[in-house]
């Protein structure tokens, strides 16, 4: 089956390939090589970072988009230092926005990894970096100050490979900071590669000055805002941070537009590119915007869409394919910009209809949808600008995101058409059959304190409930006071769980939990029978029988961690009426071997934590 379905698609791209061959542009096909390569090697290195490190890498890879700088950059005035026109105004935004985008992307992406140290860990000295990313960058502004261009070159070379190293330092705990610190080099060496290329274009002291002075007030606001955010708020931050580099895309696309057709230089490469990236910059600014409002609780969780909506999305999405070739045919300023403005408007629409349309289940995957869209724009800014650093570094996120993507598809046994095009009802709407069940059993936290204290091992099953009740320290204090009597306590975390791949490891980890015994689904999955009690705290659909049992269930399929085969389950949750985000109710709260302990999660930890200090 799997040579059936890959034979087509190994067809198209050869047609896409020999397609591309049709350019009389000499550029396209380095530029090809250049993102095939990239794209090859950030693949290679997404796939060793474990799943408890799903959300750092997001978040590196998100402050490393911010490298839309660099098209920003190119277009605001070499001889002064206050941008004038839309073009050079536009590029003002882009460096605006993405400086906010890098400076908070690193430092919440360092905040996080904070959070995996433990007390015994040896003291990092990760600072004495910074000698050496001075030099080098001493020694390109030395060179570029006596007239050669050969530095340029050099830098962008070396922050291109410090970029996929960054990623492939998130591979282990142990060099994960360091992979951080080297993304923060790559995107300082590419910024400042790009800044002597316009010294040595003929960019005055005055000029330079106002791409720093905008560079650090977009940096100043970026590091005001991370230093606020908490693990909790780290999945709508990262939304966050999505739209601004879908922002700056489209500004710099337009803007490259506008710099271009009054002087006659748009070819049918460029204008595809700033079709492209207009188009998928769009997309990930609304998109994103729509994310941050289903996850900070501003919008429902719940589809809301119009009739037919895939119809219309296709419709409007080929608004860009009709501005593209509208553009070829006419490449004039009027033509262009009424085509470019009905392509924007067109692609903000699809980018929050979509997202709308597609329930709280699937929120986490439409994230990493979009941390692959961010990539994809900036490899069109790539080809817009003729950029190797650009593409290289777009093609490593837009791989890392979809890869990602894949992965959450897998945990969920779904693709990715059924999220975007059919996606899940939520349990606003209800997508499962009722069913009728025995009662289910109730217990107490002074018997439940009781039961963990005579148990030899127990597993501790953590859902986006525990991250809303804010309960993980509750919970790591009584896992370390059973350890601590010689209970066998560990952590069982499913892919999906949380809004965001690897939140929950997070929260954990800013709890103080070892990492090494927070398990993977796969991992902890053998060991349930031999386990005496499994502690479930806000879970639901990652934990429901029916995935397995009931093939017309709407989660038929998904691997789930297989709590009903511990000795005894007990559900911590606010109450009996809620259901999971797929809409389904769980068998597993009915059985024999299930008690539920109703009620606010971290008070009822509290008091189980305080029977245990007896």
């Amino acid at each position: 089956r799997q040579p059936a379905r890959a034979a087509p698609r190994l067809s198209v791209l050869g047609g896409c390939l020999l397609a591309a061959g049709l350019s009389p542009d000499p550029k396209l096909a380095a530029m090809l090589t250049t993102f095939s390569l990239a794209g090859l090697a950030g693949f290679q290195a997404v796939l060793g970072v474990p799943p408890a490190l799903h959300s750092p890498l997001m978040s590196v890879t998100n402050a490393i988009s911010g490298m839309t700088a660099v098209g920003g950059i190119m277009l605001l005035p070499a001889l002064a230092a206050r941008p004038r026109g839309a073009s050079q105004l536009l590029g003002a935004f882009a460096l605006l926005v993405s400086s906010v985008n890098i400076a908070g992307g690193f430092l919440v992406t360092r905040k996080m990894l904070g959070l995996f140290r433990r007390p015994d860990d040896p003291k990092e000295y990760f600072s004495l970096y910074g000698a050496p990313t001075g030099l080098f960058l001493a020694g390109l502004a030395a060179l570029s100050a006596t007239g050669r261009a050969g530095g340029v070159g050099v830098a962008g070379l070396a922050s291109g490979v410090l970029c996929i190293a960054a990623v492939a330092g998130l591979g282990k705990q142990k060099t994960a900071r360091l992979g951080n610190t080297l993304g923060v080099a790559g995107v300082a060496f590419g910024v400042a590669s790009t800044v002597c290329s316009q010294w040595l274009a003929g960019a005055t002291a005055a000029g330079l000055a106002g791409v720093g002075g905008i560079a650090a007030a977009g940096a100043g606001s970026g590091l005001a805002i991370a230093s606020r955010v908490g693990p909790t708020e780290l999945p709508q931050t990262v939304a966050g941070f999505h739209s601004l580099v879908g922002a700056a895309a489209v500004a710099t696309a337009v803007g490259e537009f506008l710099h271009l057709a009054p002087l006659g230089l748009l070819t049918p490469v460029s204008i595809g590119a700033i079709v492209a990236a207009t188009y998928l910059g769009a997309i990930t600014t609304t998109g994103s915007l729509v994310a941050f409002g289903k996850l900070n609780g501003a919008l429902g969780s719940a589809p809301v869409s119009l009739p037919r909506r895939n119809l219309v999305n296709a419709l409007l999405s080929a608004v860009s394919l009709w501005a593209a070739a509208r553009m070829m045919r006419s490449p004039t300023l009027a033509v262009g910009r009424a085509a470019l403005a009905a392509c924007t408007a067109a692609s903000l629409f699809v980018g929050a209809h979509a997202t709308l349309a597609i329930g709280g289940a699937d929120v986490p995957v439409v994230i990493t949808c979009l941390n692959s869209a961010s990539g994809w724009a900036l490899c069109a800014e790539g080809f817009m600008l003729s950029s190797t650093l650009l593409t290289t570094v777009g093609a490593l996120i837009g791989f890392s995101g979809a890869l990602l993507t894949q992965d959450m598809c897998v945990a969920m046994n779904r693709d990715i058409g059924s999220v975007l095009f059919k996606p899940l009802k939520t349990n606003e709407g209800g997508s499962c059959e009722v069913k009728s069940y025995a009662p289910h059993t109730e217990t107490s936290a002074d018997a439940l304190a009781e039961r963990l204290l005579s148990a030899k091992s127990v597993v501790v099953v953590p859902g986006y409930g525990l991250a809303v009740a804010k309960a993980q320290y509750a919970v790591a204090e009584i896992a370390s006071k059973l350890r601590a009597r010689g209970v066998k306590a560990q952590f069982a975390i499913h892919p999906v769980a949380g809004r965001m791949p690897g939140q929950l490891n997070v929260l954990l980890a800013e709890a103080g939990v070892p990492y090494d015994i927070v398990l993977e689904m796969e991992e902890i999955n053998d060991e349930l029978p031999e386990t005496d009690v499994v502690l479930v705290i806000g879970a639901s659909d990652t934990v429901n029988s029916d995935a397995e049992d009931d093939p017309g269930s709407a989660i038929a399929g998904m691997p789930v961690i297989r709590v009903w085969e511990a000795g005894n389950v007990c559900v911590l949750k606010r109450s009996m009426g809620s259901v999971g985000y797929a809409g389904c109710d769980n068998p597993v709260f009915y059985n024999e071997n299930t008690d539920m302990l109703l009620g606010d999660a971290k008070k009822t930890l509290d008091a189980i934590k305080a029977k245990l200090d007896d």
